[in-house]
């Protein structure tokens, strides 16, 4: 079983930059593929991008290619998600969320067994 706690977010103007982060509490974050979704009031939550356990793979929503960029360290066990270039369609609350589903990163939310309680990233513009 692991914890996850989103911080960083907030207000942001459009064209800036924000970095959230998401910190896991155990001993095998290694373990876990992590992604980043998001949610808009509203909204259906939406995949944004996900990491593999190891950090080697990537995925990205084609939104946000370009702009966000997700990584992490596993020895303190934290991931990042570098957002920029923030557009005000980026507001929503963001979450991450651990899964141990190997095959493939996947980018539906049912994959993901554990899940933050989400950071609000507001964009203004």
């Amino acid at each position: 079983q692991v914890q996850l706690v989103e911080s960083g977010g907030g207000l942001v103007q459009a064209g800036g930059s924000l970095r959230v982060s998401c910190a896991a509490s155990g001993r095998t974050f290694s373990n876990y593929a992590m992604g980043w979704f998001r949610q808009a009031p509203g909204k259906e939550r939406e995949f944004v991008v996900a990491i593999s356990g190891s950090g080697g793979s990537t995925y990205y929503a084609d939104s946000v290619k370009g702009r966000f960029t997700i990584s992490r360290d596993n020895a303190k066990n934290t991931v990042y998600l570098q957002m920029n270039s923030l557009k005000a369609e980026d507001t929503a609350v963001y979450y991450c969320a651990a899964t141990t589903y190997r095959p493939l990163l996947p980018t539906t939310p049912t994959r993901y067994q554990h899940w933050g309680q989400g950071t609000q990233v507001t964009v203004s513009s």
